[in-house]
């Protein structure tokens, strides 16, 4: 619908960075929350926007527009940063330095991106070895990817109903998942193309060890 018509928010926290499918193009928007502008930075990457505390920055750009927030804030910088871009009509993100580094900010984060799925909106954290789907009464669909490759699934915010995964080497059929039992966890692609389709609830899918 209208979430698709502008372009791909790409966003970078302070956590562990990768470089993988950041490429914005005409029409995105890419970003730095906070100490995401360091691993930017020392790429020679200019995000359009730095956005937050600024409280792990090291050096403060020159040049580039700021968005200061006190540091008593309710929100991590990566939801500051999601409001920026959702407020400007953006409906699809891809979050990087979204992991690692403080596992409590690994946790909002997962959180923050189950709840764009809830939302509507169209979100993947990309992190090193491992990218991350969230997905809400509805299909992901996925190309053929090398057999083997680790496909996890993991219900959020409550339990999931009607899961039903095709064309891994564990197959599930409008089956029920709830948040403290990790049943979905260690599938694996078999080189066919392959969908993962909730009823009713939110689901994290994170691929991982994978070429792609």
């Amino acid at each position: 619908g209208d979430r698709m018509a502008k372009g791909t928010a790409y966003i970078v926290g302070a956590g562990d960075f990768t470089t993988r499918g950041l490429a914005p193009g005409r029409g995105d928007i890419l970003i730095a929350a906070d100490g995401g502008f360091d691993s930017l930075h020392r790429l020679g990457i200019r995000p359009q926007i730095v956005l937050g505390d600024m409280d792990s920055i090291t050096r403060l750009p020159k040049g580039v527009a700021r968005l200061r927030f006190p540091p008593k804030k309710d929100l991590t910088d990566m939801a500051l940063a999601l409001d920026f871009a959702k407020a400007r009509g953006f409906g699809q993100f891809r979050l990087y330095g979204a992991t690692g580094g403080r596992l409590d900010h690994s946790l909002a984060n997962l959180q923050t991106l189950a709840g764009l799925a809830r939302e509507g909106f169209c979100g993947v954290i990309v992190a090193p070895g491992i990218t991350i789907y969230a997905l809400a009464n509805g299909t992901l669909r996925f190309p053929p990817l090398k057999p083997g490759t680790v496909v996890s699934v993991f219900c959020q915010g409550g339990e999931a109903l009607g899961v039903t995964l095709k064309g891994l080497k564990y197959p599930l059929t409008e089956a029920r998942l709830d948040p403290f039992t990790p049943l979905g966890v260690s599938n694996e692609a078999t080189g066919q193309p392959f969908y993962v389709s909730v009823g009713q609830g939110v689901l994290l899918v994170t691929i991982g060890a994978s070429p792609v």
